[in-house]
């Protein structure tokens, strides 16, 4: 499994990245119902004042020619009047996009975002007061994959994470101008807390708190990329607010000395677990580590990992990910029962194992730990001979100081 497993994707093709991009045409197509220019006249003569010309002025967003429209914002704007027809379709092939007018005949829009690099066409006519007549016309082609970027994100909208759960991007493309586009992401709290960008080379970009989130509060992420130049010629197509909510205040901490782990939830201790680390030959990070993932099983083979044909196991239970390079906590059924390793030593290939049962149904350690956890709860580990875990191996940048984190940041 790898990261861009956990992140969201955009909503087209059950994908959650939005979209937006390309630039409002500046100026209006105000046309006769027989077309001609913006100054055009019904009678020949010419001549904004001439009563036989309509006052309505209809606006199509996207240029007649322009390459590189909005998939989002793209619709229709008149003043002076009201939309009575708008048909869009696809260019060449005819295909119909479903949209609506508003109640109050100002605007039209379509019902669904549109495709990356894909021709369309929009006929909008209108009615000014006196009942006469405009119509505009344009034909245009939406941005290119090649020329857009979008940035998967986590975590989903509406969803209750634990107080490590910082928001992590990771863009599709290479991002040069990185203070563009972090300035048009914006993170807040209910809490309150000061929330700060940092880079993680130039396609990943999280933000958090200088401490974990607070129990309890509401997070808003606001995406507009719309039209950012994130790099030469490459324009974000992103625009979506998302909320997700922080639950209760969870902090495991897993002491390598006594292969114990102190279950901390909103300040008071609530279980002492015994486990098993990593061996002398393959240890366990040390550090802070946010649960990215959770599976009630999952295959775990040793070639994926850079062990050779040590072990595969495809019924691994109770597995959540603590970092990318695949260190999990997680139950272990395989262990000799005559002699079990937990709370007495490390066996492990560097993961963290609970006494647990093949197939995941017993009542065991590891299923209250899976059952009590959150994606976003805070995984501690001390006194192991390895080194701290990479603050980008995973969710993990609570390994670095404050001042690391904001000398990372373009803000």
């Amino acid at each position: 499994m790898n990261l861009e497993q956990l992140v969201t994707t955009p909503d087209i093709a059950a994908r959650r990245a939005l979209g937006a991009s390309a630039v409002l045409m500046v100026g209006a197509l105000t046309l006769t119902a027989c077309g001609g220019s913006a100054n055009a006249s019904n009678d020949g003569k010419g001549g904004e004042d001439n009563p036989k010309t309509s006052t309505a002025k209809i606006v199509i967003s996207a240029k007649d020619g322009s390459t590189s429209a909005s998939i989002n914002t793209t619709g229709v704007k008149v003043s002076d009047g009201k939309l009575t027809d708008v048909k869009m379709t696809v260019a060449g092939a005819g295909t119909a996009v479903p949209g609506e007018i508003s109640a109050d005949g100002s605007v039209w829009k379509p019902k669904e975002q549109l495709e990356r690099g894909t021709k369309y066409q929009i006929s909008a006519t209108a009615k000014d007061s006196k009942g006469k007549t405009a119509a505009a016309n344009s034909i245009f082609t939406t941005v290119s994959s090649a020329n857009s970027f979008i940035g998967t994100y986590t975590p989903d909208d509406g969803k209750t994470v634990g107080v490590g759960m910082p928001v992590s991007f990771n863009f599709d493309k290479v991002i040069s101008d990185k203070k563009a586009v972090q300035s048009h992401i914006t993170v807040t709290s209910s809490s309150g807390q000061k929330v700060v960008g940092h880079w993680f080379g130039a396609q990943r970009l999280d933000f958090r708190p200088e401490e974990y989130w607070k129990a309890g509060s509401k997070v808003t992420m606001k995406i507009d990329l719309d039209g950012v130049e994130g790099a030469n010629g490459v324009y974000g197509v992103q625009k979506k607010t998302v909320t997700f909510t922080i639950g209760r205040s969870q902090v495991s901490t897993v002491d390598v000395n006594t292969q114990t782990m102190t279950v901390v939830r909103d300040g008071k201790t609530i279980k002492s677990v015994p486990i098993s680390a990593g061996s002398a030959q393959n240890t366990t990070y040390n550090g802070q580590m946010v649960i990215s993932e959770k599976f009630t099983q999952t295959r775990m083979n040793g070639t994926t990992v850079g062990f050779g044909g040590e072990y595969d196991i495809p019924d691994v239970p109770h597995a959540m990910r603590l970092t990318t390079s695949g260190t999990f906590i997680h139950g272990n059924y395989w262990y000799n029962k005559g002699n079990p390793p937990f709370g007495r030593e490390g066996t492990s290939h560097g993961c963290v194992g609970l006494a647990d049962v093949q197939g995941a149904q017993g009542d065991t350690q590891a299923k209250w730990f899976y059952d009590n956890s959150l994606v976003g709860d805070v995984v501690i580990v001390k006194n192991s001979p390895d080194k701290t875990v990479a603050p980008d191996n995973g969710l993990n940048g609570w390994n670095m100081t404050w001042s690391q984190w904001l000398a990372g940041s373009a803000g």
